[in-house]
């Protein structure tokens, strides 16, 4: 995908990498990366969520690129990584533990973030040996574990099973997106924005969603569709901190806070008020602080190893 497609100027626009990489996956999926900040500097790992891309992470890697090494990749099928034959949960695991692998020394360890199937990709890959040694603190923005459709509120019905069918048939459209106009901007903004959006707030999240393919929307909406990552929970023993928008119409306030407190070391939920789903760009400040604040863990895994390493 072109980076003409999203915005090019103000804060949303995405920056330009220092390094570009391919990380190949198990099963052969080909994933961009992108790397910004110094070399040397701690590492941040950011996954982005379904019908996003690196774009969507602009804002904290602008802020966090001052004095960390911020890696971010697209998932497959997504921004610049091609389409591929699998969309499963477990290639999520593989396409992080595959960047995880291409981008930090053996033994180095970074706070992994992500937002909404970002998320799901962090949970889905616990317990994971790779993920284990390369992880230090995690960052679950804006998802949920399981129950993603029936649990959404975009449709304004009570909940039950017709509104769960009707999500799904909305949320799985087969029906391509088309151009940015005044009506797809708001669609979009009452479904996965909070009421008080900034225009260019908007603005920068349609151009992103509107650019992911539109087979690739839907074979991922079939994975979110039957999503069931609680089990994982329990394996994702690092410091993880848990955000989330009041006003979130797709991952409601509810699967935060069912995050918070299943997590085996949450360190933190903080939820958003008026903040719908898109948060690292609808409260960018609050993301990146969130970010900074885990990497005291990672740099006190980093002096440890300093202390053991002869």
């Amino acid at each position: 995908m072109s980076r003409t497609a999203y915005v090019t100027s103000g804060r949303y626009a995405p920056p330009a990498a220092r390094r570009e990489l391919v990380a190949v996956s198990a099963d052969g999926a080909r994933l961009h990366v992108e790397e910004h900040g110094d070399e040397g500097a701690p590492a941040v790992v950011l996954a982005h969520g379904w019908t996003c891309s690196t774009a969507f992470w602009a804002a904290q890697i602008r802020e966090l690129a001052r004095d960390h090494r911020v890696i971010a990749y697209d998932q497959r099928g997504h921004g610049r990584s091609p389409a591929a034959s699998r969309y499963a949960t477990e290639a999520l695991a593989d396409d992080l533990v595959a960047v995880l692998g291409a981008t930090l020394a053996p033994g180095e360890k970074a706070v992994v973030a992500g937002h909404s199937m970002g998320g799901m990709t962090i949970m889905a890959a616990a317990g994971r040996p790779e993920f284990a040694e390369h992880t230090a603190a995690a960052l679950l923005c804006s998802t949920g574990s399981a129950r993603l459709v029936a649990e959404s509120l975009v449709v304004p019905l009570r909940p039950g099973r017709v509104r769960t069918r009707i999500t799904g048939a909305v949320l799985g459209a087969r029906a391509p997106l088309g151009p940015v106009t005044p009506l797809a901007r708001r669609v979009l903004k009452y479904a996965t924005m909070g009421p008080g959006s900034a225009p260019d707030k908007v603005e920068a999240c349609a151009r992103i969603v509107h650019a992911c393919p539109t087979g690739v929307r839907h074979a991922w909406s079939a994975v979110l569709a039957g999503l069931d990552l609680e089990a994982n929970l329990a394996a994702l023993t690092v410091p993880t901190a848990v955000i989330g928008g009041k006003d979130d119409r797709l991952t409601p306030i509810v699967h935060a806070r069912g995050l918070a407190a299943a997590l085996p070391h949450c360190v933190g939920l903080t939820e958003l008020t008026g903040m719908g789903h898109m948060t690292p760009i609808e409260a960018p400040e609050a993301v990146t602080g969130a970010i900074r604040e885990l990497t005291v863990h990672l740099t006190h895994v980093t002096d440890e190893l300093k202390e053991t390493t002869p």
